[in-house]
Order: structure tokens, then C-alpha cells, then sequence
């Protein structure tokens, strides 16, 4: 097993949830991690330059450094103000 790290990249949908295991060197970035794991390919409207990204739910830089066993979010942008779903939730009860 070639030396490096474990870690986790994680995209969902609203349909369906991708978590792909990819081992990078210990010096590697949350950017080099999304990248050699393949999503990108997989889900080609992924524009990192748009999304923000974290490691277990705490936004990240591209070029933050990851530990062992971190779990790299891609988070879609929302499509509805939370504090407006709350308002249209409440006037539906």
C-alpha cells in the first residue's frame, strides 16, 4: 500500500449520495483529494469555484491540508432561504 492518507469525499443530490474512499499523500489538499477521487468526472457541473467545500461540516479553503480519516463535503448551493422554508413551513400549519 503506497504511503498517504485515508480520507472520504462525499457529494450528495437530492436523489442520491456519492462517498468515495481515496488515499492521498500526507501532504495533500482538500482540492487534490476532490480531484484524484474522480467526482469530478462523475459529476462534471461541480465548479469548485462556485461551491463551498468542508471537512466534516466546517467550511474549508481549497487548499486547507487534510488529516486521516477527514471527510470532505461538497455542498450544493441552496435553492431556498432557510429562514424563508421556516416562514412557509409555519403558514402551512
Amino acid at each position: 500500500m503506497p504511503p498517504g492518507i485515508d480520507v472520504e469525499v462525499v457529494y450528495a443530490l437530492a436523489t442520491e449520495q456519492t462517498l468515495l474512499m481515496v488515499r492521498v499523500g500526507v501532504d495533500a489538499t482538500v482540492q487534490q483529494a476532490i480531484r484524484d477521487s474522480g467526482i469530478l468526472q462523475r459529476y462534471p457541473a461541480i465548479d469548485l469555484t462556485q461551491l463551498k467545500v468542508g471537512v466534516f461540516g466546517k467550511i474549508v479553503a481549497l487548499d486547507a491540508r487534510l488529516r486521516a480519516g477527514d471527510r470532505i463535503e461538497i455542498y450544493r448551493p441552496l435553492t431556498v432561504d432557510p429562514k424563508e422554508a421556516r416562514r412557509q413551513r409555519g403558514k402551512r400549519r
